[in-house]
C-alpha cells in the first residue's frame, strides 16, 4: 500500500470499492464481483456449511446463489456502513455492519439479516481494491 495516501483517500477508495462492489452482486452482476477476490480469496459465511476458497469457486456459489434469488422472484440490496478502516502491513483489515434487505413481488421489503463483515483487502499490481479474506458473521446466529 502506498505510504503518501492520506487516511481520509483510504476512506474515500474502500467506502467507494464496496459501493461498486455490493451493486455488482445485487445487480446479479456475479462475475464481476467475484473478480473483486484475490484468486486465492477465502468467503466464510454463517448461512454456509463450510469456508469458500479460491475465485472460481467464489464465482461458482455465489453464482447458484444469485440464480435461486432470480428464478424465487427475490431481490436484495446490500448495504456496508459503519466501517472500521484499518491499515496492518501489507493489507487492510476492514469491518463494517452490513445490513442485507430483501424485496418480492408477494412479501414486500424487509430486512433480510443484520451481519458483520470482516475483510482483509489488498492492492493488485493495477492499484485496485482485492479481497483476500472475508468472513461474514450474521448478528444472533
Amino acid at each position: 500500500m502506498p505510504t503518501t495516501i492520506t487516511a481520509a483517500d483510504l476512506r474515500a477508495g474502500i467506502e467507494a470499492f464496496y459501493a461498486w462492489h455490493m451493486q455488482l452482486l445485487d445487480d446479479g452482476r456475479i462475475e464481476e464481483w467475484a473478480a473483486a477476490f484475490t484468486q486465492d480469496g477465502v468467503f466464510t459465511a454463517d448461512g454456509h456449511p463450510e469456508p469458500v476458497s479460491g475465485r472460481q469457486n467464489i464465482l461458482a456459489a455465489s453464482r447458484q446463489g444469485a440464480d435461486k434469488l432470480a428464478e424465487a422472484g427475490i431481490v436484495r440490496r446490500h448495504w456496508l456502513g459503519m466501517s472500521d478502516i484499518r491499515p496492518d502491513g501489507g493489507v487492510v483489515r476492514v469491518r463494517s455492519y452490513a445490513l442485507v434487505f430483501q424485496a418480492s413481488k408477494g412479501e414486500g421489503a424487509a430486512l433480510h439479516a443484520s451481519t458483520t463483515c470482516e475483510d482483509v483487502l489488498v492492492l493488485d499490481d493495477g492499484g485496485s481494491w482485492r479481497i483476500r479474506e472475508r468472513v461474514v458473521r450474521i448478528d444472533g446466529a
